[in-house]
């Protein structure tokens, strides 16, 4: 198939998924924002169809993730959002090169549910139409995942509190953002937390 093409069906399913899921949680009270009446313009459908083709080989896929760069695991499960693995090698934002791969585990199985992009300050202009951000405060991170908030590197432990896992790295404080292309989200395309994601806390 031509490759327009295939933008093209991306594109369609990327838009009905979004009003459709809108229109389900509607009725429960979720943001107008992400209900039926927010239209998504071709723009932003074309940007999400070529994020959803780059990363659909790793939607149920962690170990091709990490051969692909994504090896550093950053968090354990944050709740209603998921566990952070970051390829160091992407820099800045390219909609089909997500700094950061969000996944849900359930079991030994696991699912791609956002992706992420970090900025040491909020962009002037939003990389995405209708981007809207969150945040994560500066911190000591170590190999199994955990973190610590920490102001300055110098403070960071050279093993984690709890596992003693070793020292990987610090950050500042970062905006953050992300796009919940692979998890629907009442909460919103571009929310830091998702409600649907409670069952996965204790993965």
């Amino acid at each position: 198939m031509h490759v327009k093409n295939i933008l093209a069906l991306g594109a369609v399913a990327v838009v009905t998924g979004v009003t459709l899921s809108g229109a389900a949680f509607a009725r429960g009270g979720a943001p107008a924002a992400y209900g039926p009446s927010a239209t998504v313009s071709s723009a932003l459908a074309s940007k999400l169809a070529l994020a959803r083709i780059a990363s659909a080989k790793w939607a149920t896929n962690l170990g091709q993730a990490k051969e692909d760069g994504y090896k550093m695991q950053i968090t354990q499960m944050i709740p209603n959002m998921g566990f952070h693995f970051l390829n160091p090698a992407v820099k800045g934002f390219d909609v089909r090169k997500p700094a950061i791969l969000v996944y849900l585990k359930r079991g030994g199985t696991w699912q791609l549910g956002a992706l992420e992009w970090v900025f040491t300050k909020k962009p002037a202009k939003p990389p995405i139409e209708g981007a809207t951000y969150g945040a994560f405060g500066a911190a000591c991170h170590y190999s199994n995942g955990e973190f610590v908030p920490s102001t300055s590197q110098d403070q960071c432990a050279k093993t984690s509190p709890k596992a003693s896992a070793p020292f990987t790295f610090w950050h500042p404080a970062l905006v953050t953002l992300h796009i919940w292309l692979w998890y629907p989200n009442p909460a919103g395309l571009y929310s830091g937390t998702n409600p649907l994601a409670t069952p996965y806390n204790g993965g």
